[in-house]
């Protein structure tokens, strides 16, 4: 279970010395810019501090990808028992997982990590959050390149809605990284059709915008849905138009 929610106690104005607050400010010694182990101490040093719960929870969500991006994941892990939001703990496990991907580790230290966030997963008392943690795991490992740990990951999912989105999230990244065997592995385990077809038309999306047009038309070739196919092989036409190109929007 989850380490039990602290209660804060707030100190009235006038009881309060008047050079509380300065004092505090000023209990550790300054840190050289470029010392980030020390900049993130100081850090961890003020969150406690922070009025607002929610602003401390986003603080250690933010602290957390930070650590990991360090290579201290032990000590990114062991903040998320110090946020109180259960959904702001599954975003911090997210934001975990998706640093360690991001930081290409050798494949052997992901299996630690990844075991250690589930454990974290599990002890998230609030069902919807919990699921959206166990996606995010998926997702991480399918970034890492654990494809088969994202597979038993989501099979494991109970809620049919979030299995179905961990699979399609799963084969979205293995498109983006011009996977198509497993791309297609993650989509034939959504077992519901409209939720396979939307999968389906997504990722063909994807090897369209990279320019993997036979991938994209075999994809879009597995939809059963005439309509959502027919948008599918539309996407493929529209590939290299400059009328579809919206970045010419986005200035």
């Amino acid at each position: 279970m989850p380490v039990p929610v602290a209660l804060v106690i707030f100190m009235s104005a006038f009881l309060s010395p008047p050079l509380s607050l300065p004092a505090q400010a000023q209990e550790t010694p300054p840190c050289a810019v470029a010392d980030k182990p020390c900049l993130m101490r100081e850090i961890e040093t003020l969150t406690p501090k922070i009025e607002k719960t929610s602003w401390q929870d986003k603080t250690y969500r933010e602290l957390a990808k930070t650590y990991c991006y360090e290579g201290r994941p032990d000590d990114a892990i062991a903040l998320i028992a110090k946020i109180q939001n259960p959904d702001t703990k599954a975003m911090t496990i997210r934001g975990i997982g998706f640093a360690a991907a991001d930081s290409k580790w050798p494949k052997e230290e992901y299996a630690p990590l990844f075991e250690k966030l589930a454990i974290e997963a599990k002890k998230i008392d609030h069902a919807p959050s919990q699921g959206i943690a166990w996606t995010y795991i998926a997702m991480a490992q399918a970034l890492a390149g654990d494809d088969k740990g994202a597979t038993l990951t989501a099979r494991a999912m109970e809620n049919d809605a979030l299995r179905h989105k961990a699979f399609g999230e799963s084969a979205e990244i293995q498109a983006e990284r011009g996977d198509y065997d497993a791309a297609m592995a993650s989509i034939s385990e959504i077992e519901t059709v409209s939720f396979r077809n939307k999968a389906y038309r997504i990722t063909s999306k994807i090897f369209a915008d990279r320019g993997r047009l036979e991938e994209a038309y075999k994809t879009a070739r597995k939809i059963d849905n005439p309509y959502t196919r027919a948008q599918a092989l539309q996407q493929i036409l529209n590939h290299g138009n400059p009328e579809e190109d919206q970045s010419r929007y986005e200035k």
